[in-house]
């Protein structure tokens, strides 16, 4: 089913997004859960899925990562399951994703989906991304404190959380309700009836993945070959110190290297395109022919992007999965970019383009898109 969120986006981003949490009370009318509890558990189960189950008893925390073998044993108080990146894996779940795409692709992580007994939760913590958390069945209770300085600890090996603190949000969350945090603000949900939600998570990167992820992206491609050198050297006092001017030149070496305009927009459209998770990626089997992908667009079908794909315009380069897509149809690779849903009317002239029907036929043969049945 298709979701529809009541939510005035331009008053959120400006009051709201990045600067304080809000509760938004009936932000889908009559929500519907997509998944049950047996599906969920099904996906935990699978080796892809990225799952966990935390449980809280006698004051002890406890925490294991998927997959699981049975849920046997369990008790009926004091624990969740968790399932990452669920709108990779499950369709109906993924429609949840699709409200949110006023919000730019490439900070969009994943869809994570919690099932809860009464007294469960995952203990007091502070994430640093953006979640929109839905409430599904059930009810939970959820307090959010201010972003201050925070001491963090370990109750388990596998938890973080935080002292506890001073709500300034402390409410219960009905279907449909929402709860937007922002990087920073500890939270902390209790289960009063049996629960699922579901949040909706955007990670910003820090400097560290940047970087990491550029050093890795200079070394495949052999950038930063020039060495430091020192023609204008002259002969000093103190031969044991580096001098001011010798650490701006190095360090105007390494921003030159970040400043090559190309091999930057190269490098991100990879890095932003990298799945964090899994795909559920089924190629073609029979592979298509080109004639048989432009003969099915030009009769009306339509092509589905595989869920969780990232397919991203990045200074008028085409990146999809971490791979640069080459091509001189500029619109239609674009409508790659801003459409999960593409038909002829999308791609126009470009399907007269013997190169790009090849193109288009070796994506959906990938198994990176796939038509509407």
């Amino acid at each position: 089913m298709a979701y529809e969120l009541n939510l005035n986006w331009p008053e959120f981003l400006e009051k709201y997004w990045q600067k304080k949490p809000v509760v938004i009370k009936k932000a889908f009318s009559n929500f519907v859960d997509p998944i049950s509890p047996d599906e969920l558990a099904g996906l935990a189960m699978e080796p892809e899925v990225d799952s966990r189950l935390v449980s809280h008893k006698d004051g002890e925390w406890q925490a294991s990562n998927g997959p699981f073998e049975d849920f046997d044993g369990l008790g009926e108080t004091g624990w969740s399951l968790l399932a990452q990146a669920v709108n990779h894996w499950h369709l109906p779940a993924a429609e949840l994703v699709k409200p949110f795409r006023v919000l730019p692709d490439w900070r969009l992580d994943d869809l994570m989906i919690s099932y809860s007994v009464p007294g469960g939760g995952v203990g007091p913590h502070i994430d640093q991304y953006d979640v929109f958390i839905i409430q599904g069945m059930g009810s939970r209770r959820w307090r959010v404190g201010d972003a201050l300085p925070m001491r963090q600890f370990c109750p388990h090996p596998a938890l973080l959380h935080v002292d506890p603190f001073t709500p300034i949000i402390d409410e219960d969350l009905e279907p449909g309700d929402i709860l937007y945090i922002p990087p920073g603000f500890p939270h902390d949900g209790f289960t009063h009836e049996t629960a699922l939600n579901y949040s909706v998570g955007f990670r910003g990167p820090n400097s560290r993945d940047f970087i990491s992820s550029f050093a890795d992206y200079a070394l495949e491609n052999d950038l930063g070959g020039n060495h430091y050198s020192d023609p204008d050297l002259t002969l000093r006092d103190h031969v044991g110190k580096v001098e001011d001017y010798e650490l701006e030149r190095v360090r105007q070496m390494m921003v030159e290297l970040i400043s090559q305009p190309e091999d930057f927009k190269q490098w991100f459209g990879r890095f932003a395109t990298t799945p964090r998770h899994e795909l559920d990626i089924a190629p073609a089997e029979p592979p298509y022919e080109s004639h048989e992908i432009a003969d099915a667009l030009m009769q009306g079908e339509k092509l589905i992007r595989l869920s969780g794909l990232r397919v991203l315009n990045v200074g008028e380069r085409f990146f999809v999965n971490s791979e640069p897509l080459e091509t001189s149809q500029y619109a239609a690779a674009d409508a790659l970019c801003r459409y999960t849903l593409i038909s002829k009317t999308e791609l126009g002239a470009a399907l007269q383009d013997a190169e790009f029907v090849a193109l288009l036929t070796d994506l959906v043969n990938q198994g990176y898109w796939y038509f509407d049945e």
